[in-house]
């Protein structure tokens, strides 16, 4: 009987051992480019066949054609562009065809690449056509405009070692090997599960329905890449997954773990999972209301409807070669004691469904209340309190922005001292100064050195929020997109909470304690935020204070009785 497709193994981009420790000599004197987290997750995926069939970064061709239809420039279907996008200076350092050298962040070569193809692309239409809009409130938009190169170089890539992982290396399956796996097994049907949150029961009850559905075996494929900002780290997820994997059937079950840089781009991204899964030997794939949806637009409406991701997959599955099968939304139902798809179920109105959403979740762990087992697992229950224990424990960052004289700095150190008063935590004021002296003494006021200050403030408060301390911060802060990328960096690991200190800039002038205003007014100082340098006001802010003929004192309590709503310290 021949091998069934799925199970033969498909090509990949490395090189033999021996031509490895070769070009490994050889890639030494090339040109390298440090390659970002996110393009280490693609490279990965490159180069062991999960991106089946590329060969490398896309051309300008294959890009273009991906963008507008979704396909590469010989018609295969591939809905996501894989790009290695650089800074200009490192784009005009290298010329077409020359070989460079890939790096991860340890400085290890894990490729070469042959640069056929150099642009500089509109991202602008990326964004449209990919993830349906323009939109910075799309974590990959955000990432597209404020994180990305701005040149974007295509090329075949030439495999010479995988991405070293230290956690979890028993459960992290190339492609091939999944399919050896399968073969050994003599599984011939398999149900893959995409997720990117602990599993509840909810989760459970529908991937058993799914796998009876299609009589098929499960895999159970959690993304370990880049998520969502703002998910659960991969580590917890991880030991959740391991919790609840004794609950399945051992024969029929299994889990690898998968090493992608997510997009949250809803239809395409479904689709794109659907190449993936088929191409580490599954067959079936379970495609989810608003699969791999980001969430709210700016608009505050969800970027996605909840079943266009089931509706471009179905169009596609047979090209794709692996078949859908279609999440139901599971919800209990207290009576019968059972989870049950919503739309079968015939008596609604006589009995009493139950149902907790993501967001009533991530409240009832933040403020310690009960989790129901008929909701999830006490062991999944368990690993969640351990990486998030109720707010009134957790570190946190206070962010103070506005003009200079608004008397940010000067709130801040009455919130600190009130904050010490009441003990319980360790707080560290990041004053303006304070970092200057210690943090920044290199850099300039130009737009860029005020940035990267304000990222090191940033990277250091997220570090004490992570080890559970209070970080207070005061700079001037003046473009939106610095403090998206704070309060991101900050989010991973508790809250982060934007004060805007609305002081007009006629009153921080009329205070001018040091004198910057004039000295700007003169033309003495450059780029002075205010003056001759924009201030993006922050659009929706935690809390925003006045601080004209209102007391100090008044105005750090306000902040106080902020973090207290918000359940960051108890009240008294």
């Amino acid at each position: 009987m021949p091998m069934s497709s799925n199970l033969a193994p498909i090509p990949e981009l490395y090189v033999s051992y021996d031509s490895a420790q070769k070009l490994k000599v050889e890639a030494a004197d090339l040109t390298s480019h440090d390659l970002t987290p996110r393009q280490i997750c693609d490279l990965e995926l490159l180069m062991n066949g999960g991106f089946n069939p590329l060969k490398g970064f896309l051309s300008e061709e294959d890009y273009n054609g991906v963008v507008e239809n979704m396909r590469l420039a010989d018609g295969q279907l591939w809905p996501m562009p894989i790009t290695l996008d650089v800074t200009e200076d490192f784009a005009a350092s290298i010329e077409i065809g020359q070989d460079i050298a890939l790096r991860d962040q340890e400085g290890v070569i894990l490729a070469t690449m042959t640069v056929t193809d150099r642009w500089e692309p509109n991202k602008s239409r990326e964004a449209e056509k990919v993830f349906g809009a323009d939109d910075e409130a799309h974590p990959a938009v955000n990432y597209l405009h404020n994180t990305a190169g701005k040149i974007y170089l295509g090329g075949p890539v030439t495999g010479i070692q995988q991405p070293v992982h230290y956690d979890f290396r028993a459960r992290r399956d190339t492609p091939n090997e999944l399919r050896a796996y399968f073969r050994k097994l003599g599984w011939r049907k398999v149900v893959a599960f995409q997720t990117r949150n602990p599993l509840h029961r909810a989760h459970q009850e529908l991937t058993f329905r799914a796998a009876r559905e299609a009589q098929a075996n499960l895999l159970i494929h959690p993304v370990v890449g880049m998520t969502k900002p703002g998910d659960v780290d991969h580590f917890t997820r991880v030991r959740c997954y391991e919790a609840v994997l004794d609950k399945y059937p051992a024969a029929t079950t299994s889990m690898s773990l998968l090493n992608l840089a997510m997009r949250m781009a809803g239809p395409r991204e479904a689709v794109w999972h659907g190449i993936i899964r088929k191409n580490h030997g599954c067959t079936h794939f379970i495609v989810g209301r608003d699969h791999a949806g980001p969430g709210k637009n700016s608009a505050g409406e969800d970027f996605y409807g909840p079943y266009d991701a089931q509706d471009l997959f179905r169009a596609h599955q047979e090209e794709i070669g692996i078949e859908m099968v279609d999440f139901k939304h599971m919800v209990y139902v207290q009576e019968r004691a059972q989870y049950e798809p919503a739309d079968e179920i015939a008596d609604k109105d006589d009995v009493t469904i139950l149902n907790i959403s993501g967001t009533e979740l991530r409240r009832r762990l933040a403020e310690g209340l009960e989790i129901p087992e008929w909701f999830s697992f006490p062991e999944v229950v368990a690993e969640l309190r351990k990486t998030k224990p109720p707010r009134a424990q957790q570190g946190f960052t206070v962010f103070f922005t506005g003009f200079s004289g608004s008397g940010k700095s000067t709130i801040a150190n009455a919130l600190m001292v009130k904050l010490m008063e009441m003990g319980g935590r360790p707080v560290t004021l990041l004053d303006g100064d304070i970092v200057r002296k210690n943090l920044s003494s290199e850099l300039g006021f130009s737009k860029e050195h005020r940035d990267l200050n304000i990222k090191r403030i940033g990277y250091v408060a997220s570090e004490i929020t992570k080890n559970g301390g209070i970080a207070i911060c005061a700079p001037i802060a003046p473009y939106a997109a610095t403090r998206r990328h704070v309060r991101e960096e900050i989010e991973q690991f508790g809250a982060f909470v934007e004060v805007h200190v609305a002081t007009t800039i006629e009153e921080c002038e009329r205070r001018d304690r040091k004198g910057l205003y004039k000295l700007a007014r003169e033309g003495k100082i450059k780029e002075f935020t205010g003056i001759s340098d924009p201030y993006d006001v922050p659009q929706n802010p935690e809390l925003r204070v006045e601080t004209e003929n209102v007391e100090v004192d008044n105005c750090a309590h306000q902040v106080l009785l902020k973090l207290e709503s918000m359940g960051l310290i108890n009240g008294n």
